[in-house]
């Protein structure tokens, strides 16, 4: 489609504001590795939250929740939105542990743990594991999203877009440190919202689309429109939500959804002035993720059965685009041609910002375990901190050209999600009880590690070489965490704990709530004064009820159902209103 010369001033005018924001902060964050990754440790909770909101608002963001729509309807967002209880669970029982542990990354957390050569090999492990191979796996999905967004918008080729949005954004992650990142992710996010909330008006607008009123009464839209699945069809109920609530949350790692916390969210809370910032970043984080953000996405997918009903009518509507890779979320762009001169430019925009916020804060976090975790660590411990943060830099750049690489691969956005949940299958449980039960070790994560690995690439690959059936995703999910639980247990009760100095002094540092250290055989001090047990359990509920309470809230308020609408923002104010008054007897100030 043809942009206009106001289209590509709002553009570039963004352009340059963003890499202008991230270039300011480069003096300051080439000091020191302290500096360019954890920006001092002297953020404060609402810029830090923001920031994480920012990275999860990536391109491929709106583009998977337009695939599962259209193929499912709105109820299969519960594959995502049961991951609300796994935030609110991390806001009240871990982020405090994880700014008091004072450590630079997550992986880090492995030899405060646990001891002797398993723990350094872990650490070494888990850095290249999670910093180079997942986290190129998410970026590659974020990426696949631009170029999709690129084909459609831009007639842009896959090249091209990785070439271009891939060196814009490394050029500014590589400079500004994590204060770039987070400081130009303010923006961001302020522009990604009004360019998603414009995309929803303009689809809902459309003549074929006939308003909200012609868009919740249109037949393409009959048996997509339920906020919860249709339990009579109890395949498709335990797939979409009784899976996700009572198995997934807990038992998959899933990057920025981490049981525990981990990757970019342990990030934010470890560069927060002190525990209760740390907290309430977390917190802001979990309510704009999921119900701030999804209905202008909802609106779009739905508008979208309409105009485009089929694949087949989104490949005659954009027959340059690469035939592979029209799949349902390349829907969501194809939605986009329909915006006025301006608006689309700032639309597009929007789209930029989604993807260089997610993308510059993977890469600050991979660079900083290659950097600390990795080199640091096992190559080169005696360097000044200048060389680090070079060091860094360059990493930065590795990382970006195998993201940019590994999407020329990928098809669509669901694909990237299903493998990464599968395998991440069955490791969660260790990360949730890693603080709070002594008994488990070094081999107890890499066990985990392994076997939700080695099933993964069975379920994805190994059945059909050796002439199985294909296996239903959901049966391959409860599959792996059985398996993968049952086997790091057992190697828990097989070897040795850690050491008990190193028990004792992760215990003196974090003390972390509840009972499970008891049976350690050590002198251990009593938990802090506020940490209470049933304080958190009853602010995590409270916390899930309000975020749930607000999407569906919203939703009935844009379906018309005012009644049901106002029985669900009641639920959610009242939990509002009793969480607020928990939140001092957790620890939040």
């Amino acid at each position: 489609m043809q942009l206009t010369a106001l289209d590509w001033t709002v553009m570039g005018a963004y352009a340059v504001l963003a890499v202008s924001l991230g270039l300011y902060f480069a003096r300051r964050a080439g000091k020191e590795t302290g500096e360019f990754f954890l920006g001092g440790r002297s953020m404060p909770w609402w810029l830090l939250g923001t920031s994480m909101v920012a990275t999860t608002f990536s391109t491929d963001t709106p583009n998977l929740v337009t695939d599962l729509v259209r193929t499912g309807g709105v109820s299969q967002n519960w594959i995502w939105w049961a991951f609300v209880i796994t935030g609110m669970c991390t806001v009240f029982f871990y982020a405090k542990l994880w700014r008091r542990s004072g450590i630079v990354t997550d992986v880090g957390f492995y030899e405060l743990r646990y001891s002797g050569k398993p723990a350094a090999f872990l650490r070494g492990f888990r850095a290249v594991y999670l910093g180079v191979f997942f986290n190129c796996m998410i970026m590659a999905t974020v990426t696949l999203a631009a170029i999709k967004i690129g084909g459609v918008m831009l007639g842009a080729s896959k090249y091209e877009v990785v070439l271009i949005a891939g060196s814009l954004t490394a050029l500014y992650s590589a400079t500004s440190g994590l204060w770039g990142v987070v400081v130009t992710d303010l923006l961001l996010f302020a522009i990604a919202m009004v360019g998603s909330v414009a995309a929803a008006w303009y689809a809902v607008a459309q003549p074929e689309v006939g308003g909200m009123v012609g868009l919740f009464s249109h037949p393409a839209l009959e048996g997509k429109l339920g906020l919860l699945p249709d339990f009579t069809d109890w395949k498709t109920a335990s797939t979409v939500f009784i899976i996700p609530i009572a198995v997934q949350w807990w038992s998959t790692w899933y990057p920025g959804a981490e049981p525990g916390g981990g990757g970019y969210v342990a990030q934010r809370m470890l560069a927060a002035k002190d525990e209760s910032h740390a907290m309430k970043a977390t917190l802001w984080f979990n309510i704009a993720h999921y119900a701030l953000r999804p209905w202008p996405w909802i609106l779009v997918a739905l508008a979208s059965l309409i105009v485009y009903p089929t694949l087949e009518s989104i490949q005659v509507a954009f027959p340059h685009v690469d035939p592979s890779i029209v799949r349902h979320d390349l829907a969501y762009p194809a939605m986009l041609v329909f915006l006025p001169s301006g608006l689309l430019g700032l639309v597009l925009a929007s789209l930029a910002a989604a993807y260089m916020s997610t993308i510059s804060t993977h890469l600050n976090w991979g660079a900083s375990y290659i950097v600390d975790d990795v080199y640091r660590r096992f190559i080169a411990n005696d360097r000044d901190e200048r060389h680090y943060v070079t060091v860094g830099r360059w990493a930065t750049v590795g990382l970006i050209t195998l993201a940019g690489a590994l999407s020329l691969w990928l098809e669509n956005a669901l694909q990237a999600f299903q493998i990464l949940l599968q395998i991440g299958a069955g490791t969660g449980l260790v990360f949730l009880l890693r603080w709070f039960w002594w008994r488990i070790n070094a081999w107890s994560e890499l066990s985990a590690m392994v076997l939700s690995f080695v099933i993964a690439i069975y379920f994805q690959f190994g059945h059909e070489a050796l002439g199985f059936a294909a296996i239903d995703p959901s049966v391959q999910l409860i599959a792996a965490v059985v398996l993968t639980t049952v086997g790091w247990l057992t190697v828990t009760f097989l070897t040795a704990p850690a050491d008990a100095e190193t028990l004792r002094s992760f215990h003196a540092l974090i003390r972390p709530m509840g009972s499970g250290w008891k049976g350690a055989g050590l002198d251990l001090p009593d938990q802090l004064e506020g940490d209470s047990v049933s304080a958190a359990f009853l602010a995590w509920f409270l916390g899930c009820t309000v975020v749930y309470g607000g999407i569906f809230g919203t939703g009935y308020v844009l379906y018309g159902r005012n009644l049901l609408a106002m029985v669900c923002w009641a639920a959610a104010g009242i939990a509002a209103v009793a969480l607020l008054k928990t939140l001092p007897r957790v620890g939040i100030r």
